[in-house]
């Protein structure tokens, strides 16, 4: 009995060292849904744009890291996805509290923040080099209806009841948990309050996109609807992207 405890004792430290070798979120209970089934599954073999964890039959992308700030700064944007009509499309009001997710270097932040003079913008983003980049482009801009939001990667750390507008801007492909993360989104949405999607149409296959960083109505209509958000309209009037609008349901 003595050597078996001698040998047990190493077995168990060899054990705990392997267990915390593992991801933290490794031995960490999956989500389920409502009917009890899990809401993502991961896979070892899939594309290598994507993390392998997949929600609701769609792997979720990688993100873009703040590496990228010159590209979402690049002069040709503006022409390129017709920047200024899709501001104007997202029927601002002067007084709206408008939360930009996944804000990266504020590009369209910046943009909207003249349109709400009376509000003001929330530039989301969860990458810390991306908020350094709007504090200092704000102040070098000296817009002060403009506040950088640390989020989390499962929570837009937003006020309840807070937003009358959220835009996702070839963001939420990106998101790593968007059950969660969209979640958070409505319930940071005033009642009646919209949010925005736009995304590369994922039904094209001649736009010079990634796969995985883009999609289609039908997946986004899915996803939005699993977290109670009621699709309003989509506009096609960008060159490569859908710009689709849903609702949150007022409370009775």
């Amino acid at each position: 009995m003595v050597k078996n405890r001698q040998f047990i004792k190493p077995l168990a430290a060899i054990i705990l060292a392997i267990i915390c070798l593992l991801p933290l979120d490794a031995c960490a209970a999956p989500s389920k849904s409502a009917n009890g089934d899990p809401i993502y599954q991961q896979r070892t073999v899939h594309n290598p744009d994507g993390i392998g964890k997949f929600y609701m039959g769609r792997e979720i992308a990688q993100v873009m890291g703040y590496q990228g700030a010159g590209w979402l700064e690049r002069p040709s944007r503006g022409m390129e996805e017709k920047s200024a009509r899709l501001v104007n499309n997202l029927d601002l009001k002067p007084t709206d509290i408008v939360a930009d997710i996944g804000a990266g270097t504020g590009y369209f932040s910046f943009r909207i923040a003249p349109l709400v003079p009376q509000g003001k913008v929330l530039a989301v983003d969860v990458q810390p080099e991306m908020i350094n980049f709007i504090k200092l482009n704000k102040q070098e801009k000296n817009i002060a209806n403009l506040e950088p939001v640390l989020g989390s990667i499962d929570n837009p750390n937003l006020p309840e009841n807070s937003v009358d507008l959220v835009v996702m801007v070839d963001a939420y492909h990106e998101f790593a948990y968007p059950r969660e993360m969209m979640q958070g989104i409505v319930k940071a949405l005033k009642p009646g309050g919209r949010t925005v999607s736009i995304e590369y149409r994922g039904e094209n296959p001649l736009i010079p996109i990634k796969g995985l960083h883009k999609m289609t109505q039908k997946q986004v209509k899915k996803e939005m609807a699993a977290v109670g958000l009621v699709w309003k309209e989509t506009k096609d009037m960008l060159p490569q992207q859908h710009l689709m609008v849903f609702e949150k349901k007022s409370q009775i």
